[in-house]
């Protein structure tokens, strides 16, 4: 484990720097995703030199689940990150791999178009996410920012373990 302040002894750190270590707490140190604008702090936070979280960049939201997939199959505890947008071209890897072979991951997942005051190609995917989640049956829950740390826990909680794969919709930029 590494020499991480717990994330409840953290006053001041910001909601991405406490998600990340509140993973990291539960053993969560392989991160990999693509960069989203509402997700740029918990970037910022994988990528510093400080973290003991090991970051690996995907081209593609599926790509990203394809490798925190092997990580998870060879033991490690990967967390996936991605837009909304990304989830909809990933439910194919989602559907004829993960959830097929129990290969439960924990999303994080941007929610662009929530408001429907995002750009247009957001407008379909932001109105829907909930649903789309739902019907493919991945618990989620979302992100409050004045309370990261249990809000990772609940995640954690719907993730059981790795009995589920489950997202955290972050739904305001962290």
């Amino acid at each position: 484990m590494s020499s991480v302040a717990p994330a409840q002894e953290m006053l001041g750190a910001s909601p991405a720097e406490v998600v990340v270590r509140t993973l990291i707490e539960h053993g969560f140190e392989h991160y990999t995703g693509v960069p989203c604008s509402l997700l740029k702090g918990i970037f910022r936070v994988l990528e510093s030199p400080d973290t003991p979280a090991r970051y690996l960049p995907a081209p593609r939201e599926d790509t990203a689940l394809g490798v925190a997939s092997g990580l998870a199959v060879a033991g490690a505890k990967p967390v996936v990150l991605m837009q909304n947008s990304g989830l909809g071209y990933s439910l194919n890897v989602l559907t004829s791999f993960n959830l097929i072979y129990d290969v439960h991951l924990p999303l994080v997942v941007s929610w662009r178009g929530h408001d429907g005051n995002d750009a247009v190609e957001h407008d379909v995917i932001g109105r829907e996410l909930t649903r789309l989640l739902d019907v493919f049956a991945l618990r989620w829950t979302v992100l409050d920012n004045d309370v990261p740390v249990q809000s990772v826990e609940k995640l954690l909680d719907l993730h059981d373990g790795g009995r589920y794969t489950a997202a955290l919709i972050v739904r305001e930029g962290v």
